[in-house]
């Protein structure tokens, strides 16, 4: 494995709108990326497993529920420091920040924002230190883009709940210790239920040969007859806006993950460029070259400055969930096209292992899908600006 040269783009200078404790956050995961994670990364994405072993120093750099008030285990950071956190964990690779995000805006966010005092105090400092990890169950079989459809349901049985159903495509699934678990009552609302490994009739059987996020485990939630405390019950929102609350805070993480990948994949590129001799010169001095990667540090500009505001407005409560989607379509994309240009650069090795570009560009084509397709987010703005839904 290359040693880890990576240095960040920053052509405006943004470092100049971040605080002392932005930059300290940040500088303290990029370093750990390097340490951690840039030396084992390649080989755990080759076999397809996750490296559980770096769960406790993603706890150390604040990368479970930074955002989540120190009272309860958190960090006690604003918006900003978690979408830092969430760029460089992904610079490093995409499933490593799947497992982040599901921890943090998927399972710590709704016990923190939908639970009681108690579900607070029992669940969010485990799963904060690593102690615990933690899956969501939204998507079905059946059900993706259309989650209101889902029919994983449960039945009030006096004492407890009886919880029936199938979730898929859950990151964390394999390992987790609870799932937060929507289902719909009798009527037919949208409710939040944790579910603990351990309960009877609760499998989770993984998911293999994935060509993307290689390094992060995937599986389904099956519930059998699975019977719930009535404690379990996350009581203070219900509905489908419950879990799209949650998918707000995980597309935000996204939208700043995807710069990540995407500074990586330019970084090596314009590395590389000036290394590789062609026709008796650096590739980087042909103008073909020089195109690519002027296009690759103007996308990677844009999307860092409309970031920046996103949490901006995250951090004055001011965001909605159409300008999130914005971000996070529009980054993904952006970084997905340049995993592409920068594979042409290196071209045959562009493919190796030998460096992450192949590994972020397969890792993306499941980044533009998950939480809200590309197409979905797309019609999220257009309803925003037309009034006009196009869903239906």
């Amino acid at each position: 494995m290359k040693p880890d040269l990576f240095e960040a783009p920053d052509y405006y200078n943004l470092d100049d709108l971040l605080t002392e404790e932005h930059k300290l956050v940040r500088n303290a995961a990029r370093s750990w990326v390097k340490r951690e994670v840039s030396p084992i990364i390649e080989d755990y994405a080759q076999k397809g497993a996750f490296p559980k072993h770096i769960i406790g120093g993603l706890a150390d750099i604040g990368a479970f529920g930074p955002y989540i008030p120190e009272a309860y285990g958190g960090a006690g950071l604003d918006q900003i420091s978690y979408g830092l956190i969430m760029q460089e964990i992904e610079r490093g690779d995409s499933g490593i920040r799947s497992t982040a995000s599901v921890q943090s805006s998927l399972v710590m966010y709704p016990i923190w924002k939908y639970g009681t005092e108690a579900q607070r105090k029992k669940y969010l400092p485990k799963l904060a230190s690593g102690e615990w990890m933690g899956c969501f169950g939204l998507t079905e079989p059946d059900y993706g883009s259309n989650p209101s459809g889902m029919t994983t349901h449960f039945k009030d049985m006096g004492d407890h709940y009886l919880l029936n159903g199938a979730k898929m495509w859950i990151s964390n699934a394999p390992f987790a210790q609870i799932a937060v678990v929507w289902a719909k009552d009798e009527t037919g609302r949208i409710h939040g239920l944790i579910v603990e490994r351990g309960m009877n009739g609760f499998s989770t059987p993984e998911t293999h040969n994935k060509w993307s996020l290689r390094a992060s485990a995937t599986g389904e939630l099956i519930f059998n007859n699975v019977k719930i405390p009535k404690d379990h019950i996350l009581p203070n929102k219900s509905g489908l806006s419950a879990p799209l609350g949650c998918l707000d805070s995980a597309r935000y993480g996204i939208a700043w993950g995807a710069i990540g990948a995407a500074m990586d994949c330019y970084d090596t590129a314009l590395r590389y460029s000036k290394e590789r001799m062609q026709f008796g010169k650096p590739i980087g001095q042909f103008q073909l070259q020089q195109k690519k990667l002027a296009e690759m540090i103007t996308e990677i500009t844009k999307a860092q400055l409309l970031t920046w505001r996103l949490g901006v407005l995250k951090n004055e409560n001011k965001a909605t969930s159409a300008q999130i989607s914005m971000a996070k379509r529009n980054n993904v994309e952006m970084a997905i096209t340049i995993a592409r240009e920068a594979r042409q650069i290196l071209g045959a090795m562009g493919i190796s292992g030998e460096y992450s570009i192949m590994r972020h560009a397969m890792n993306l084509e499941s980044v533009i899908t998950y939480e809200g397709t590309h197409d979905i987010h797309l019609l999220i703005t257009g309803l925003d600006i037309t009034g006009f839904n196009a869903f239906k």
